[in-house]
């Protein structure tokens, strides 16, 4: 037991060495450069439909950079099967984003770029950020590549690219994932033509286990391994052995803006400064979607014994599922500011949109020995709908005492007659004693049709015919924020009827019952000299947890001391903890990557904890990290994240990421 460990540590301090030298290396490179005097860097991002811009920070933060490589880090309760880039969802039911058209896509939306989420630059000079994380062995190694490079030609015009790479063979067997996304974007913002582009392609290829076959390896692993209570994890069987999925897909945006206004000239010294004040701007909006879900199983007794049903092949099963979708938004809009008067902005637009849907091809025609017998009816194998809406935009971004945005949009042709979609928030500020509180309330009704693929499905082993209404959905909110004592507060409630969710059969069902979900999210943080504490509390609560099952408390809790070596090396030195209670998680099915209900086993009541040392050096950062440190020290052994599929093992990892500026 002692020479694989030492072995294994040996490999990972000279990775680690390796690392440390760059890191050294690219810090003399980064001091050695002249100092120039030069406008920092910026970045925004976008909203929805009308492409306005809104100011986002940089990806160069120190704190907390060493939790990007850990599966479970991107919520305070979050479920995953296991490895990085495989399939997961937030189990804080306010966190999780509303069901896309291609719902195969769902669980790997953090992975996933869009638009939306993307964030545009404007750098000045040159800027490239080059980040490679890692952990793991050989046999289990994790790692995780990502470039970013943007540049301007001049002030008003930009372009760039970036990569992200993934490689993570899996602590379990037939757990490997190999995610590859990369992008071009741009931008050219002048006095009167703005245009920002976004071009993403990803292929996503993850191996599917099937969840561990039987869960006592890791609940009491003495009584499967003679007594010993640790666990080699490649060796435990899994359902699945020769399975996996793919989830392909392309977007391709552009929103462009011409802007009617006049100059104002300003004389400052014996300069004439002139300044263009837009009055009202013309809008249009492309956006092009194309997807592709296929899931394949080589192994014919697999295939019929994990699976309930089997219709459509005795050999294996290889099911491919298309999307595709080109939508077009022209808009007009009052520009708020341009006199004193325009106390607002206002603008109207109208979208169209054409979509397509292909499902696998199903020809049998006959009865066969040994295949489920099928239902009676049979799914078109393409469907395709044109689509029209109109909408409105009511906002008011300028100011410190009150802003505002309401956008709503309704449903004219197609199976969207009827939807309605209308989100708000207003944010206002007032002094307290010698404090600033923040203040801030949204909102949305929506009453949607919903996707395509709720309603008609066919493959090998799942086939469903559904006659769904529209889901109406409505959420208010409030949150209060006062910044000097590190206090935030978010409390919601969501009633929803017609949900739609997937139950203990695999199938979709659509509860037409009010179901209502409340939330109250606290975020407390202390800080006393170079000690640190910060905590996010989340309490939730369904009606209806048979169809909605959540976590009623989650915690994330991280406690560091920040400081700094010799006045330049900036160092953040801590342990943090995840840990929700427990309660009946959905699972997952994956040959639908779907996760649906169950009523049988509970996860939770498990913290999850990492210790790190997390570091900052002029331009270049850097982390080790022992993830999951606490695995056979305290808290048990049922660290499963849903059922059948545990966490992953502690795990020595670390992390380098380099902001070059040419």
């Amino acid at each position: 037991m002692l020479l694989p460990a030492f072995m294994y540590l040996c490999k990972s301090m000279r990775k680690a060495c390796i690392i440390i030298l760059t890191l050294v290396f690219c810090s003399l490179f980064s001091e050695a450069k002249k100092k120039q005097n030069i406008p920092d860097p910026y970045a925004w991002s976008i909203t929805q439909p009308l492409g306005l811009r809104y100011n986002v920070p940089m990806d160069t933060l120190m704190r907390n950079f060493y939790s990007t490589d850990i599966p479970s880090s991107y919520s305070t309760a979050y479920g995953t099967t296991g490895n990085l880039g495989t399939a997961a969802f937030s189990k804080i039911f306010f966190d999780r984003p509303l069901p896309s058209e291609f719902i195969f896509k769902e669980p790997f939306s953090h992975w996933i770029q869009t638009a939306s989420t993307w964030k545009f630059y404007n750098t000045h000079i040159p800027y490239t950020q080059l980040s490679y994380l890692t952990g793991g062995s050989k046999q289990n190694a994790q790692d995780d590549l990502k470039a970013v490079f943007s540049g301007n030609f001049n002030q008003k015009l930009e372009f760039g690219a970036s990569v992200n790479y993934i490689l993570a063979r899996g602590n379990y067997q037939h757990q490997a994932a190999k995610d590859l996304a990369y992008s071009i974007f741009g931008s050219y913002l002048g006095d009167r033509y703005d245009i920002q582009f976004f071009i993403n392609t990803y292929n996503f290829v993850n191996q599917e286990n099937g969840g561990i076959s039987d869960d006592t390896y890791i609940l009491r692993p003495e009584e499967v391994q003679g007594g010993q209570s640790s666990v080699d994890t490649r060796t435990i069987p899994t359902n699945l052995t020769d399975a996996y999925n793919r989830i392909r897909g392309q977007e391709i945006y552009a929103t462009q803006r011409y802007k009617f206004g006049f100059y104002q000239e300003e004389t400052q010294d014996t300069t004439v400064i002139r300044t263009f004040i837009p009055v009202t701007s013309i809008i249009h909006t492309i956006e092009y979607n194309a997807n592709k879900h296929r899931f394949v199983n080589q192994s014919l007794s697999e295939d019929t014994t994990f699976f309930a049903n089997t219709y459509l092949s005795l050999n294996g099963t290889n099911d491919e599922t298309q999307y595709q979708s080109i939508r077009n938004t022209v808009g007009i809009s009052l520009l708020e500011g341009f006199n004193k008067y325009a106390k607002m902005g206002l603008a109207a637009y109208a979208t169209y949109e054409y979509r397509h849907y292909t499902l696998p091809r199903d020809t049998l025609s006959t009865v066969i020995e040994g295949l489920t017998p099928r239902p009676d009816f049979v799914n078109p194998r393409s469907h395709s709908e044109n689509l029209f809406w109109v909408g409105g935009e009511l906002s008011k971004q300028q100011g410190e005492l009150l802003t505002y945005n309401v956008n709503g949009k309704f449903g004219l042709i197609g199976s969207v007659i009827g939807d309605i979609d209308v989100t708000a928030d207003v944010r206002s500020r007032f002094r307290l004693w010698n404090d600033t509180v923040q203040l801030k309330a949204y909102g949305f009704f929506k009453n949607t049709e919903p996707s395509y693929f709720y309603k008609r499905y066919t493959s090998n082993h799942f086939i469903w015919n559904n006659d769904f209404g529209k889901v109406r959905r409505m959420r208010v909110g409030g949150e209060f924020n006062i910044q000097r004592w590190r206090t935030k507060l978010n409390v919601g409630v969501e009633n929803i009827q017609n949900y739609i969710y997937f139950d203990n059969d695999c199938l979709p069902r659509q509860e037409s019952s009010i179901i209502q979900v409340f939330q109250a999210k606290l975020n407390q943080d202390f800080k006393f000299g170079i000690f640190n504490w910060d905590n996010e509390i989340v309490y939730q609560k369904s009606s209806k947890a048979s169809v909605i099952p959540l976590p009623e408390l989650s915690v994330y809790s991280n406690m560091y001391l920040l400081f700094r070596i010799a006045k330049v090396l900036h160092v953040q030195l801590g342990v943090d903890c995840r840990y929700y209670t427990k309660y009946k998680s959905e699972a997952f099915q994956p040959a639908t990557l779907t996760f649906h209900t169950q009523d049988q086993i509970e996860v939770g009541n498990y913290p999850f904890m990492n210790a790190y040392i997390n570091m900052k050096l002029k331009q270049t950062r850097f982390f080790v990290m022992m993830s999951h440190v606490n695995q056979g020290v305290f808290g048990g052994n049922n660290y499963f994240s849903l059922p059948h599929y545990p966490l992953n093992p502690r795990m020595f990892q670390m992390g380098l990421s380099i902001d070059f500026s040419n």
